[in-house]
């Protein structure tokens, strides 16, 4: 009897213990939570949408699609929305460890638009929470934007040189492509004291860098020490040409320049069974003029041509004409030889100055965060926000990441993988997902960066039309081998251009660069293709060859 009772008293003892833990645990991580929102209640009062007029989207309260948890909701397409939340008291990102983490699913996908986030400076920094817009200053921009050959997770902080007085935006190097699905998915930025940022998603590492390095941030936190002198002229006498055409050389005599490169083959003579008076086409015996055609308003009617049977069977039709050669004689314009030149003093560049705006930082000086603000324009609706934390360590958001995130990700990839499974592709749609994450870890590749727009257009391709996914593989295999051999062979090499950016972020549709440009005359050219390929082509004169 006294040791039956003895197991309620041990049980009750263990149930307080792991209680008792569980609140130590708890107790522990709010000590490390910043800031928290779970949208488990309404945002209205919380967060203060815009009233400036470019931004009509209509934000709302919404459950997240196949689950009970709520989140903020981008309702309609082709909008610009904006909102803000005011924190109690700002953040200090100077002090020991910051992590930056949010949720977000593309429910409708994501073709256009931006689903990043915001850290704003405070309000003495010049704005309103009511006029809350792109140009609002801000300390970190960071989250997922992807537009045509766009496709990348955000990372930019604006700095004070302390020199000029003037914010200055760097943006990450080669960020890392975000997923294309429609799953929930977990972003996280940790800036630690030691000038070390790491990027994750759903937990995993994509990207480390550090702040102060010039190979991570563009520009750099820290201005070269010297610069080109802005007032420095190149000589009138500086001769950069290498060779010159060597002024002692004269034409040769029988050089001629008017020879034509080709010439009618003397030699060729007619097949025989040409048909010189059968015409190549000729009128369909069977096409009759319709009955509702009216030659007042139709015009005379003509019969369709068709190709002439006659001509099936002979060389050829119509006029025969000599092919033409090409001319022996021909050696096309002179140009005298080239010689090394003896003025030749090089590529000119201007002397370097030091730079006044040069400064030594040990870490950043990064301004205090005291709002989060969604500033976004996007083509599609569903974009769904959740669970935005701000905290002190990495293990609190891992374990926000466990008990938020975790379980509705797994939920939403069970039924993904249920219904591939129901249409029949459950192993053709794995191989084609393997094989397009695969891909996008290679478009990360730094040594790819120059080709990185080609290779994520082919990828998206490829997932619009999942049947072109081993074309789209060889494709980019082909572009990596090209690459290599022009590494192996050598080629030119395309000129580095560094802009310094003193404006203020602009929302994903006005951050083209250079190389999107590129992309676009690309793809019109191949539209271009694509149109001469489709025009029918005229059929030309049969000669012998």
């Amino acid at each position: 009897m006294g040791r039956g009772k003895l197991v309620p008293r041990q049980l009750l003892a263990v149930l307080f213990l792991i209680a008792f833990c569980s609140l130590q645990e708890l107790s522990a991580s709010d000590d490390h939570t910043i800031f928290y929102e779970s949208f488990d209640e309404p945002f209205e009062g919380r967060w203060i949408a815009s009233d400036k007029a470019d931004y009509q989207g209509v934000w709302k309260h919404s459950k997240s699609e196949g689950h009970d948890d709520y989140g903020l909701l981008v309702s309609e397409k082709a909008r610009k929305y904006a909102i803000v939340k005011e924190l109690d008291e700002p953040v200090s990102l100077k002090d020991g460890t910051v992590v930056l983490q949010f949720e977000t699913r593309l429910q409708e996908g994501l073709e256009c638009g931006g689903a990043y986030l915001k850290y704003l400076r405070p309000q003495e920094a010049g704005w309103k929470p009511k006029e809350f817009d792109n140009e609002s200053p801000y300390t970190i921009m960071f989250g997922p934007d992807k537009c045509g050959a766009t496709n990348k997770a955000h990372f930019i902080f604006k700095h004070k040189n302390p020199k000029t007085g003037e914010y200055v935006e760097h943006h990450l190097k080669y960020p890392t492509s975000v997923p294309s699905d429609k799953l929930s998915h977990v972003y996280t930025a940790i800036l630690k004291p030691d000038n070390e940022l790491r990027i994750l998603i759903d937990g995993e590492e994509k990207k480390a860098a550090n702040f102060l390095s010039a190979e991570d941030f563009e520009p750099p936190l820290i201005p070269a020490k010297t610069i080109p002198d802005p007032d420095d002229k190149k000589p009138e006498d500086w001769d950069e040409r290498a060779k010159i055409p060597d002024p002692n050389a004269v034409k040769p005599d029988d050089w001629d320049e008017d020879a034509p490169m080709e010439i009618e083959d003397d030699e060729a003579v007619k097949p025989e069974g040409w048909l010189d008076d059968e015409p190549e086409e000729i009128d369909d015996p069977e096409a009759t003029k319709p009955e509702d055609w009216d030659d007042e308003e139709d015009g005379e009617w003509e019969a369709p041509k068709i190709d002439n049977p006659k001509c099936e069977t002979a060389p050829g039709c119509g006029e025969w004409k000599r092919p033409m050669k090409r001319n022996p004689a021909y050696k096309g314009k002179w140009h005298a030889p080239l010689i090394d030149n003896p003025n030749y003093k090089g590529i000119w560049k201007p002397q370097q100055i030091p730079n006044p705006d040069y400064f030594e930082l040990e870490k950043p000086d990064f301004e205090p965060v005291a709002a989060i603000g969604i500033e976004i324009w996007t083509m599609q609706d569903g974009i769904l926000f959740d669970n935005i934390l701000i905290a002190k360590d990495e293990k609190t958001a891992e374990s926000y990441r466990e008990t938020t995130w975790k379980p509705k990700f797994e939920v939403e990839k069970e039924k993904q993988k249920a219904e591939d499974l129901a249409a029949g592709s459950d192993g053709l749609a794995g191989f084609q997902k393997n094989v397009f994450d695969v891909l996008y870890k290679i478009a990360d590749i730094p040594f790819l960066s120059a080709y990185k727009l080609k290779i994520i257009d082919l990828i998206e391709k490829g997932e619009k039309q999942p049947n072109l996914t081993i074309g789209i593989l060889v494709s980019v295999v082909v572009v990596i081998f090209s690459i290599l051999l022009k590494v192996i062979f050598g080629g030119k090499k395309n000129a580095i251009v560094e802009k310094k950016n003193t404006g203020v972020a602009e929302t994903s549709n006005s951050q083209g660069s250079s190389g999107e440009k590129e992309e676009e005359k690309e793809k019109e050219e191949r539209e271009k293709e694509r149109e001469d390929t489709a025009a029918p082509r005229r059929r030309s004169a049969r000669r012998e060859n």
